[in-house]
């Protein structure tokens, strides 16, 4: 077996969807390449995020029953064409993956449909796992979230620790500011609505006021509206007061706050 076989394998243990046989020839294949454990790794964090993003869907028993069709009616990795000029590896051999190309067919003396999960084989159930669960996700909501900002992860973090906590504060002219922060995160966040809109040559700013020092936290815009989702750089420590100033365009030149606050959360 090569490395690039042992990589299918671990996906398929990852997923708990090894045959017996398999699963033997991959215990035995990672006692006698603990190298390549690194595979073990990338397959389980692979699984373990997908099943963190999604819910637990019950799909329509129809899709279950496609997807296993689908497998079977895969010719066995038996009938699949030779590759040509595709060097075989032994189990010592060092491996560039994004140099191999395609991984060398195996023939066996006797071709079996259920024998053998190649990287073809793999690969269209990977696919059809992906598509069961944007079937149950929804594609528009799996993409948007794998392209959430930041501060939007920063917040959803924050919010599912223990220690989660939040302030918030109306401004003069009527425009508000709540901030969330997790010591055991580190994190915080500042959510505006309906904060003035600024000239172009200036920026509103975060800070960390922490005892009678200010520690700059990053720049932020809002929308039209005066809406901001912004995560404050650096970490939070019990007690800080988050503010914002307003700067020149690309924030303090100094490092230090040019004017008074314009929002003031005390955490403590």
């Amino acid at each position: 077996m090569n490395e690039r076989d042992f990589a299918d394998l671990a996906a398929g243990h990852a997923l708990n969807a090894l045959s017996d046989a398999d699963e033997r020839a991959y215990q035995e294949a990672l006692a006698r390449n603990p190298r390549w454990d690194s595979h073990v790794r990338d397959a389980a964090e692979a699984v373990a995020a997908l099943s963190d993003i999604v819910e637990p869907v019950d799909p329509p028993a129809s899709v279950r029953a496609s997807l296993l069709a689908r497998i079977a009616d895969l010719p066995p990795q038996n009938d699949l064409p030779p590759q040509a000029d595709a060097p075989l590896a032994s189990d010592g051999d060092e491996e560039d993956f994004a140099a191999a190309g395609p991984a060398p067919v195996e023939r066996d003396a006797a071709p079996s449909r259920t024998a053998g999960w190649g990287p073809r084989r793999w690969f269209t159930l990977a696919a059809s796992i992906v598509a069961v669960l944007v079937l149950g996700f929804g594609a528009a909501s799996f993409g948007q979230y794998l392209t959430r900002p930041a501060s939007v992860v920063a917040l959803e973090q924050i919010e599912s620790a223990p220690d989660a906590q939040s302030a918030s504060v109306t401004m003069p002219d009527g425009g508000s500011a709540t901030a969330h922060w997790s010591a055991s995160t580190g994190q915080s966040v500042l959510v505006t609505d309906g904060m003035p809109a600024l000239s172009d040559d200036q920026t509103y700013e975060l800070w960390f006021v922490r005892g009678e020092t200010p520690i700059a936290a990053g720049i932020f815009e809002t929308d039209a509206e005066g809406r901001a989702t912004a995560i404050l750089d650096g970490e939070f420590h019990s007690g800080d007061t988050i503010a914002v100033t307003v700067e020149p365009a690309g924030g303090s030149p100094d490092g230090t706050p040019s004017s008074a606050p314009v929002v003031a959360v005390a955490t403590a």
